[in-house]
């Protein structure tokens, strides 16, 4: 088996407990869904007990590095979200710069005679 697929699954075995522990404490879950909550949470358990402890060996601090590492390339300055007020102001001042060059130049021209 691959290091990071066993490093993956054991991630992914503790976020799935996660989510199971949350089903359990939800007050609007039904009493089946506990139920089935319940039971998965003690095979996700059993599961996580049969992958051990993590090695401690580099793989672990790899692991870390990598993920470090994603975290400090997504911590960048966040981009700027569609639809923000600073977009409209954009486009009125270019819609309005367009008129007034427009303007400005119809009114150079002088008028026009049409008889």
């Amino acid at each position: 088996m691959r290091i990071a697929g066993l490093v993956g699954s054991v991630a992914s075995v503790r976020r799935k407990l996660r989510a199971v522990a949350a089903v359990i404490a939800d007050p609007g879950a039904t009493e089946h869904e506990r139920a089935n909550a319940q039971t998965l949470k003690a095979r996700l358990e059993r599961r996580l007990k049969e992958a051990g402890a993590p090695a401690g060996d580099w793989t672990d601090n790899a692991f870390r590095l990598g993920r470090w590492a994603k975290e400090l390339r997504q911590s960048s300055s966040p981009a700027s979200p569609k639809g923000d007020w600073t977009d409209n102001a954009y486009w009125l001042g270019k819609t309005l710069r367009q008129g007034y060059k427009r303007w400005n130049a119809d009114r150079r021209q002088g008028p026009t005679t049409d008889c």
